[in-house]
């Protein structure tokens, strides 16, 4: 099935459409349907399975039907890195609607915790928060969220690890008795089973289980850091032209796809890129070239891989480590058709180890990390559990209710 089937707004679906979003994973084509109905649902879903847009698409599409000023639905997270990560991808899904979002997660200072404030007295639509930060807030007295419809809670298998059974609790003790409550977990155990019968009504329950990579698909990485990521692309090119005949690389940024596009047409390599500053046109001549064989290399962006639907494809080269493992496992699906022999490589910097890890206890395995071939210097070392911090920008870290356009 596709997206279409949803029949979602129209705004909605724009935005679906701009993204490259056409066909639904597993835990999003049973899911929908259910919180569409407005229904409790308990799902048993791994990170990386795409259950992210599984409850933001369908809380988006009710906000788009029947706007409101109010806050309508609270996601708890158990980290400040899961609450951005799911903010970011709302902005994306609701780019062409009036949908307002709030990220709210501690460590910030007193500046912060006032910007929050004022954000959660005016009304975001949809606040994500991790329970410390946001029963600090309700302890004040200030936050309104007498009108919330939907409470989801995810990875709560990870927030009963870490302690947050009693504020998980208490936050839904203040919450409407007439709402929709969706709790998505990567695990079963006895404790998610008893927490889901103290918060849920009726629900109905899902298991998702993930594919894995095709056997015929050779998967290697390299410690690298970023200013040596093109040099290293054009290294392991040098003298294999042949042998890879065709190519995709996707990268987090509609800059770095047209830098690496650059270097490579200045190698004399046959290279294109595909990105957001591209009419629909330009894009579509750009994916023809590549299906017939002109082109070597298609370089694209992330917000973009999933509209890309090509097979036979060589190599594939995740520049930046995908944000979400079932990306990777889909990326290099692309190769190893039909019995054939297909390769992936993945480019891990010093910030990325513990998305990468993901990855490889998702699949079940671990990933050969190649050296750095001579000349390119020294590279990181691969220590995820140690490296495990995530790095944002200053402004990154700012929470907001208008939203503002994604770099896609």
């Amino acid at each position: 099935m596709t997206f279409k089937e949803f029949n979602f707004s129209e705004t909605l679906q724009d935005g679906l459409d701009a993204m490259g979003f056409k066909t639904p994973t597993p835990i999003q084509e049973k899911a929908i349907p259910i919180i569409l109905q407005n229904k409790d649902i308990i799902a048993c879903a791994q990170t990386g399975t795409g259950k992210t847009a599984a409850f933001l698409l369908p809380i988006l599409h009710k906000l788009s039907v029947n706007p409101t000023e109010t806050t309508n639905t609270l996601i708890v997270v158990p980290t400040r890195e899961l609450a951005l990560q799911i903010d970011q991808a709302l902005q994306g899904f609701s780019y062409f609607t009036s949908v307002s979002s709030l990220a709210i997660y501690g460590g910030n200072d007193g500046g912060m915790f006032e910007q929050e404030k004022r954000a959660l007295t005016q009304g975001a639509n949809v606040i994500i928060a991790t329970p410390g930060r946001l029963k600090s807030h309700l302890n004040m007295g200030y936050v309104k969220l007498d009108k919330l419809q939907h409470f989801i809670l995810d990875e709560a298998d990870r927030m009963l690890d870490m302690g947050f059974v009693d504020d998980i609790l208490k936050i839904a003790e203040i919450l409407p008795k007439n709402k929709q409550t969706l709790m998505f977990s990567a695990t079963m155990a006895p404790k998610i089973r008893v927490l889901a019968t103290k918060l849920l009504n009726n629900p109905e329950q899902i298991n998702i289980s993930v594919s894995k990579p095709a056997e015929g698909v050779s998967q290697t990485a390299y410690m690298v850091y970023d200013n040596q990521k093109n040099d290293l692309i054009l290294n392991l090119f040098k003298g294999k032209e042949e042998l890879w005949s065709s190519v995709i690389i996707f990268s987090s940024t509609k800059q770095k796809v047209k830098d690496l596009e650059r270097d490579l047409r200045k190698a004399g390599l046959k290279a294109k890129s595909i990105h957001s500053d591209l009419e629909q046109n330009e894009r579509e001549e750009v994916l023809r070239s590549f299906k017939n064989k002109q082109l070597q290399i298609l370089v694209a962006t992330d917000i973009l891989s999933r509209g890309i639907d090509i097979e036979d494809i060589s190599l594939v080269i995740n520049y930046d480590v995908p944000s979400d493992a079932a990306d990777y496992i889909h990326r290099i699906g692309r190769t190893a058709r039909a019995a054939s022999k297909g390769e992936a490589i993945t480019f891990i910097n010093q910030y990325d180890q513990q998305k990468f890890l993901q990855i490889e206890n998702l699949i079940g395995y671990e990933i050969i990390k190649n050296p750095l071939p001579e000349g390119l210097g020294d590279s990181p070392q691969y220590e995820p559990l140690k490296n495990s911090k995530k790095y944002f920008s200053k402004n990154s870290r700012k929470p907001f209710i208008k939203k503002r356009p994604n770099n896609i």
